[in-house]
């Protein structure tokens, strides 16, 4: 007895529409990469390689790094996590109300509408600029930063919070509305339960990355290492330089996976 011969499958066919979309699209993408060739100067591409003799002695210096001056590294490293913390927590504070206003299954619109532009602004402003305001304001120092990263988290926090409490499930809501809860009994306790594992996820993410900030954010006055790296860079100090470096990568990295770790065991 002969067997069934397999039927072969035909492989999908675009359509026309499709296809010129893709056109259009990539073609874009090359043209705008062609214009902005100048603009960019990527024309500087081969000094790269014809000053390589100018990178080996800045390269040169970084292999001698200068540890003397390690207790203060050391402080100010740590005072720019405890910004980064600090500043995080706020923003947990401000993003929760946020990200409960304006998730579309919890407010109505009259009120949705305006948090959301209010979360545009937050998010849309960068924390140079947020921290320089409040350099102006309060002067130098670590409190600049940490309100600078507060408000620019809250507003990233707070659209990640709206959006995972319109992705809950709806039951729990319903559950506790069918014993006659007021509003805020039903978000107490069927939406933030819902929502908790994944806001503490969004939370220890963005104080990861607020530890990296925070380093940018000593740049213009506002306290910890970056301080320390902006003294080293104006005086050409490239040996502490190197140092100050150093361990920043160690202890970003230490707090990267501290913070995946904790993230695995969170959702």
């Amino acid at each position: 007895m002969t067997e069934p011969v397999a039927e072969t499958l035909a492989p999908p066919v675009r359509s026309l529409s499709d296809r010129l979309f893709d056109l259009v699209v990539w073609g874009g993408v090359a043209a705008l990469l062609i214009i902005s060739f100048g603009p960019a100067e990527m024309f500087k591409l081969p000094l790269v390689f014809s000053n390589s003799e100018n990178m080996r002695q800045f390269g040169s210096d970084f292999l001698h790094p200068d540890f003397s001056d390690w207790k203060t590294i050391i402080a100010q490293m740590w005072l720019t996590v405890q910004i980064a913390l600090w500043g995080t927590s706020i923003a947990v504070l401000i993003a929760i109300p946020l990200g409960l206003a304006a998730a579309r299954n919890v407010s109505p619109p009259f009120i949705r509408q305006p948090i959301r532009r209010l979360m545009d602004i937050l998010r849309s402003v960068p924390d140079l600029v947020i921290g320089t305001i409040f350099v102006v304001a309060v002067g130098l120092g670590p409190f600049a930063g940490v309100m600078a990263l507060a408000l620019n988290t809250g507003g990233v926090l707070g659209k990640l919070f709206s959006e995972a409490v319109e992705a809950i499930d709806k039951g729990p809501v319903e559950g506790v509305r069918a014993t006659g809860a007021a509003p805020l009994q039903e978000i107490v306790w069927g939406v933030i339960p819902q929502v908790a594992p994944l806001w503490t996820s969004y939370a220890l993410y963005r104080f990861e990355s607020n530890n990296r900030a925070a380093t940018v954010l000593g740049l213009i006055g506002a306290g910890g290492i970056g301080q320390e790296l902006k003294n080293s860079m104006d005086l050409l100090d490239f040996s502490r330089l190197f140092t100050i470096i150093a361990v920043i990568l160690i202890v970003v990295t230490a707090l990267d996976w501290l913070s995946g770790w904790l993230r695995k065991r969170l959702v």
